[in-house]
């Protein structure tokens, strides 16, 4: 069994207990169930925010631990004073580090959209989302059929949750269904955790007309950023570039700097 498979073997058996242990009636109580959510393509599509979705992330079954020592609080709210266009938060623990807690604690301190990252295999999570204060959810195609993607994605909707579909190939666009808001490209191969960023560039034309394009995984170099979004992408979902740092938002800042330097250049060179 391959890295996500044993994910989603876990994540079944984490499912049902915390069903036992939270149910639904109890997740419709909270203070974010019922309160507005911020869309995550209108803020992509902001022209004075970068694209940036920077991502919290403490580790990966890949790479072990990036950052043991960065504090959600601090991270979030310096991601977004440097101009990210959203947040995302892992929420898984057993492989990466997470927590709906992480989640809860970027939502307090930020108005930005907030991207719970996570292996969605049941509407429960769904519901989850909603009560920790998410403003989106990541559906994965890998770990789910045609029939379950538009299930859960229809859900999501029902619960004002945008909906960002990760494909990494081109037979998985095939799942994609009118429910979906978003279409991410993992440059990383989820069988191999190998990364390729001409995946976002090959994929590109047969995403379908009118979903907003994110690039996901590998992305750490502000060029690659400029050339993806002069090839059509909106939205760039960075996560382990920045956790490496000691100062996730410094780092982040950095970046968005060197592309603004990079738009202006190019702007200049063609006017």
């Amino acid at each position: 069994m391959n890295i996500l498979g044993k994910i989603v073997a876990h994540k079944r058996k984490e499912v049902e207990e915390r069903k036992s242990l939270y149910p639904l009636k109890l997740l419709e109580r909270s203070l974010y169930f019922s309160s507005p959510t911020v869309s995550l393509k209108k803020y992509l599509a902001r022209e004075d925010k970068s694209g940036i979705i920077a991502e919290f992330k403490r580790q990966s079954p890949s790479k072990g631990i990036i950052n043991a020592y960065a504090k959600v609080e601090e991270t979030s709210i310096a991601y977004m004073q440097a101009g990210a266009s959203a947040l995302s938060v892992l929420t898984d623990l057993h492989f990466f580090g997470g927590s709906n807690e992480d989640l809860k604690t970027a939502r307090k301190f930020n108005y930005c959209p907030v991207l719970r990252k996570e292996f969605i295999i049941d509407e429960y999570q769904i519901y989850e989302a909603r009560s920790i204060g998410a403003d989106a959810i990541l559906l994965i195609a890998e770990i789910l059929d045609a029939e379950s993607l538009h299930r859960l994605a229809t859900t999501a909707k029902s619960l004002d949750l945008e909906v960002l579909c990760e494909v990494h190939s081109k037979d998985q666009l095939d799942k994609v269904s009118d429910a979906v808001d978003l279409i991410g490209v993992n440059n990383r191969n989820l069988d191999t955790f190998e990364v390729d960023i001409n995946t976002s560039f090959e994929l590109l034309k047969h995403i379908p007309t009118g979903k907003m394009k994110v690039s996901e995984s590998g992305i750490n170099n502000p060029e690659v950023v400029f050339e993806l979004k002069k090839a059509g992408f909106n939205g760039f979902l960075i996560g382990e570039y920045f956790m490496q740092s000691a100062h996730p938002g410094k780092m982040c800042k950095k970046f968005i700097d060197e592309i603004k330097e990079i738009e202006s250049a190019y702007k200049l060179n063609n006017v």
